[in-house]
């Protein structure tokens, strides 16, 4: 079914509106023209009639027929008579009706004689068609102006009214679509401009709730991703050293070739288990930490003693590998943290350092201070890493040949770690190839 426009509806009703009024106030008037037209004939029937009744009134009562036989014969389109005051007839013209019971159109009694007791009276009224005309015609002109000006404000009135209704119902449309839409009635300031900007308002309101549902859509699902690949990873790492264990038991318990040597392989079984708590320590503070259930309490730290509490057990692993870790740190650098994560973070990084770093390499720790905040960098010259792979680094249980392995005994978990600690005390952080090395800073909070 084919919508009739509201431009049509609009313009119908005002036209239909101003008709009826312009009937109604022409029925209202009607009666005044008729007593203005009835008014004009009596003037013109006295003013017509007037000489006769001159004429009469000043000639004797015995020379009444002649004066009105006179008259009659200068205007015979007039009928008239004069009647004495007995109703006999004293003149009449020869088309004038003197009977008792009068059955003409029209009788006008245009002088009663107050001493000789006659009267003149008019059977025909003078020609007032020109008169008519002039007046149907004023009035048919009349209307016309007036259908023609309802016309032209009814087209603008419903021009004014629908035009900005119509913006806002294409507005409303683009909006249905979730197009970009500009505000379109800007500088109203009737009912009109608030209901655009009302609507322009709630649309932005609406485009930036769907914008914050569909990044939390999304957010979930990477969420509900991660925690698959989470769980996935973690059954993978902890399956192996179970069976290896399982398998070492089983021998043990068969008595089969070397494992007869019960002792020797209950401390590798007790290795495995020992490996396995840490694994299993370490995924229950990954998931606290991505569970927010493990929250910074931070402290004013010289950040020179904090860098010093972690590096002698790395020491000895970097000698061993012909590295040397140089540290360079104002004693004044205080920074606002919480101790023992930083404590955490610096250890996996820069174990992460120690183990990827070739024989010879140089581990350089250093700081930068800035008006309210304090850039740790820690360098692993002489290393690099293939850039597709440094996004995945902080995956959990990510590894690759030349990154992590099994055989230093790593979990797999350590960058996890650190992302989720920095993340929880709000620092920012970063891991790239520069010309020397693979550079980690972080920006940790002045106290």
């Amino acid at each position: 079914m084919k919508k009739s426009g509201f431009f049509i509806k609009i313009f119908a009703y005002t036209i239909i509106a101003m008709i009826l009024i312009v009937i109604i106030t022409a029925a209202l008037f009607s009666r005044q023209f008729f007593t203005l037209s009835r008014t004009i004939e009596r003037e013109q029937i006295i003013t017509s009639y007037q000489p006769l009744v001159d004429r009469v009134k000043s000639s004797d009562y015995n020379n009444i027929p002649k004066v009105a036989q006179r008259f009659h014969d200068n205007n015979q389109s007039f009928e008239f008579s004069i009647i004495d005051d007995n109703g006999g007839v004293i003149y009449a013209t020869p088309g004038a009706d003197t009977s008792t019971d009068f059955s003409g159109d029209f009788y006008w009694v245009l002088y009663k004689s107050p001493t000789n007791g006659y009267s003149i009276i008019a059977q025909t009224r003078p020609s007032l068609t020109t008169f008519y005309n002039e007046i149907i015609i004023r009035a048919l002109v009349a209307f016309a102006i007036i259908l023609a000006l309802c016309l032209v404000c009814a087209y603008i009135f419903a021009r004014q009214i629908t035009n900005p209704i119509k913006q806002l119902a294409n507005d409303a449309g683009k909006m249905t679509r979730l197009e970009d839409v500009s505000q379109s009635l800007p500088n109203r300031l009737d009912e009109l401009g608030d209901l655009s900007r009302d609507i322009h308002t709630m649309y932005d309101k609406l485009k930036e709730t769907i914008s914050q549902l569909e990044n939390e859509i999304l957010r979930v699902r990477e969420m509900e991703e991660a925690q698959r690949y989470f769980f996935s990873a973690a059954s993978h790492e902890l399956k192996t050293p179970i069976a290896a264990t399982g398998v070492l038991l089983e021998g043990m318990l068969a008595n089969v070739g070397e494992y007869k040597n019960h002792p020797k392989y209950l401390r590798e079984c007790v290795k495995l288990m020992d490996a396995q708590s840490k694994l299993v320590s370490e995924i229950l503070e990954t998931v606290n930490l991505i569970d927010g259930k493990i929250t910074p309490a931070p402290e004013q730290l010289k950040l020179q003693n904090v860098v010093a509490s972690v590096l002698p057990t790395y020491q000895v692993l970097a000698e061993r590998a012909d590295q040397q870790i140089y540290v360079t740190i104002p004693q004044e650098e205080i920074v606002f943290v919480d101790g023992n994560m930083l404590k955490k973070v610096l250890s996996n990084v820069v174990l992460n350092a120690v183990q990827n770093a070739p024989p010879g390499a140089e581990i350089r720790i250093w700081s930068e201070p800035d008006s309210d905040c304090c850039r740790l960098y820690v360098l692993n010259t002489s290393t690099h890493i293939d850039e597709k792979i440094l996004p995945k680094l902080f995956d959990p249980f990510y590894r690759t040949d030349k990154v992590r392995n099994r055989k230093n005994n790593r979990s797999g978990l350590g960058l996890t770690i650190v992302q989720k600690m920095l993340q929880a005390m709000g620092a920012d952080f970063s891991l790239e190839n520069t010309a020397e090395g693979v550079l980690f800073r972080m920006v940790l909070p002045k106290a």
